[in-house]
């Protein structure tokens, strides 16, 4: 089984490097131009299950890229609960804790690391290992932290596991273990500029 990961398009707030939790932004039209590249690259591929979060940004990213006929909501796919942090950029929460680590002290109000990893867990065991390969549409946090423990990785390495909006990223098998098969695939240079408007 491959899990194919696209992480949603670009929103307001993902522009602006604000963190994104359970507000439901919708995407920018070039998050929606994100979303049909991804589709494009995504191609024909045959898939066993289609999944995303129920949050707009996702769902939506999923219905631009040619998969909205098809997708099962997940609550388990949504995105971290940022609590106090919910809106700010990292530079924001830095001036009010400056040893702040999102991988390994969560956030006050929100979640904390081991209930985001404690949801890539579930979703990952109700997947079928022998089932055909699985589209998963989601977030940028929580789906780093889903590969993480697809892995068996320390959570903190979370961390280190960079995702664009619009990006793919392919977890899957090499031989007899788990392997990155691609990571952030990225369609930003695929998508036009909006156009001026003459005002």
């Amino acid at each position: 089984m491959e899990i194919w990961l696209v992480r949603h398009g670009e929103t307001e707030w993902s522009k602006s490097r604000r963190h994104t939790g359970r507000t439901d932004l919708p995407l920018t039209h070039r998050g929606e131009a994100e979303a049909a590249a991804a589709g494009r690259r995504i191609g024909d591929h045959a898939f066993a299950a289609v999944f995303s979060s129920p949050l707009h940004r996702a769902l939506d990213t999923a219905r631009h890229a040619g998969f909205g006929d098809r997708v099962e909501l997940s609550h388990l796919l949504v995105e971290y609960d940022y609590g106090d942090y919910e809106g700010l950029t990292r530079a924001e929460i830095l001036e009010r804790d400056p040893r702040w680590n999102l991988w390994r002290d969560g956030c006050p109000g929100g979640e904390v690391p081991e209930e985001v990893a404690a949801r890539g867990r579930r979703f990952l065991s109700g997947l079928d290992e022998d089932g055909g390969d699985v589209l998963v549409f989601g977030h940028g946090h929580a789906l780093r932290m889903l590969a993480a423990v697809y892995f068996g990785m320390p959570l903190t390495s979370a961390g280190a596991l960079r995702l664009e909006s619009g990006s793919i990223s392919i977890l899957g098998h090499e031989h007899d273990h788990r392997a990155v098969l691609l990571w952030n695939e990225d369609f930003t240079r695929l998508v036009e500029p909006a156009p001026l408007l003459d005002v």
